[in-house]
């Protein structure tokens, strides 16, 4: 077996056979096949395709690179969640805990920025102390004490996919389905979780930009679970407009504590309230009412024990931009279009997410919506502010925001896209 054989099975859009689809994997994995080779081959696969089978299987083999972890032992039943990443999309950080307050385990394993979304990780460590990386023991420990965790996958949990993760982000291979279902699934199938609730974002701020590519990923991603033994549903939610008023790393926790706090964004509420009972359905507590855990505070309570379970401060004040700066409305009327893509490509040039898997990310930098779609705005008012430490990169982010929102006469209708589109599973 050599990897040229390989990339040129997909090039010339041929299925690869199960021994590929193992030998290239585990290969690369080891060292054996380079970053750059694998890179032809992921753009062949973004280019050309996979079968459903071919999936399977390269989902197969990423979980076998890898161990995998066992939450038997737990007295709470376990449900994760995962989000194909979308623009303000701090969902997880309120749900987690809220799901945990309801009764059961929340084993999260998230991830870093992905070209213009954002990442859960790089989020959380803006808070001061908090750490992404535990052992096997110390996840099993916190969601033991706390009932969910947020951190890192694991060097020894699905190794593959996380160096071909870091590499589809500065290849430009991002958008495929193949590369996107498989990525997920063996993560979260090696996790160990017992159900699985996936939101897969539809829309310009999203990786699928229509609702058919979008149900062709959540059935994929359903398949996969379901063929593994995990409960698996999926919601397609709308990224046609960022989730909430902010998008960047400490700009998103403050809103996210906002909503724990009873407060927040509506659209944040909503579908975090949609997701936790998706969550606590498929682990068997359809009784319990995560509305009520918002209201009475016990999902506070476990954000700030999770929190301080993990090294961090709950109380610690967030990372706040050394510079800002004001965009404001041209006109008076209607906001009729805020574009997530180009919000989110602006937060990442301002410096919240990497041109680079190894760059750092600013804990501050990021965009504040001042107005939504279908919020009347009055000519000089401000609609975003830019916040960075580095003001260089503010021409850069305007650029970003170009032709990126629409302000209609006054009295104009909008009819907003309902957050839930469908549900597959």
């Amino acid at each position: 077996m050599d990897v040229i054989s390989v990339i040129r099975t997909k090039r010339d859009r041929a299925r690869l056979t199960d021994e590929q689809i193992d030998w290239v994997i585990d290969a690369y994995t080891r060292g054996e096949v380079a970053d750059e080779q694998m890179s032809a081959l992921a753009m062949a696969i973004f280019l050309n395709g996979m079968e459903r089978d071919e999936i399977a299987r390269w989902t197969a083999a990423m979980i076998a690179s890898g161990e995998r972890m066992d939450f038997s032992s737990l007295p709470r039943p376990t449900a994760d969640k995962h989000s194909t990443g979308g623009v303000g999309d701090k969902i997880t950080l309120p749900l987690a805990p809220l799901v945990a307050a309801c009764g059961a385990a929340v084993p999260q394993l998230s991830g870093r920025g992905l070209g213009h979304t954002g990442g859960t990780l790089d989020k959380l460590e803006s808070i001061p102390g908090w750490r992404a990386l535990l052992s096997n023991d110390e996840m099993l420990a916190v969601l033991r004490d706390v009932g969910a965790v947020v951190c890192a996958a694991g060097d020894g949990l699905a190794p593959a996919d996380k160096k071909l993760y870091a590499l589809r982000d500065v290849t430009g291979t991002v958008e495929s389905i193949p590369l996107i279902a498989s990525s997920i699934m063996s993560k979260k199938i090696a996790e160990g979780t017992g159900s699985l609730v996936l939101d897969v974002k539809v829309g310009s701020g999203a990786f699928m930009k229509n609702i058919d590519d979008a149900r062709e990923l959540a059935r994929t991603m359903v398949g996969l679970g379901t063929d593994h033994g995990v409960k698996t549903v999926a919601l397609l939610t709308d990224m046609a407009t960022p989730l909430g008023l902010t998008a960047g790393n400490a700009l998103e926790v403050r809103e996210s504590v906002e909503v724990l706090a009873g407060g927040g964004p509506s659209d944040v509420v909503e579908l975090t309230l949609a997701l936790a009972r998706e969550m606590l359905d498929a682990a068997g507590l359809k009784d319990a009412d995560p509305a009520k855990a918002l209201a009475d505070g016990s999902a506070m309570d476990a954000w700030r024990r999770m929190i301080a379970a993990q090294g961090g401060d709950p109380d610690a004040a967030l990372p706040t931009a050394r510079e800002t700066q004001v965009i404001t409305a041209p006109t008076s009327g209607v906001l009729t279009r805020l574009d997530a893509y180009a919000v989110g490509v602006a937060a990442w040039r301002l410096g919240a997410g990497r041109a680079r898997k190894e760059d750092p990310v600013q804990a501050a930098a990021g965009v504040e919506l001042h107005a939504k779609p279908g919020e009347s705005v009055t000519a000089g008012q401000p609609l975003l502010t830019l916040h960075t430490d580095t003001p260089e990169k503010f021409d850069y982010a305007q650029q970003a925001l170009t032709d990126s929102y629409d302000i209609g006469p006054a009295g104009t209708s909008y009819e907003p896209n309902p957050v839930v589109l469908d549900r597959i599973g």
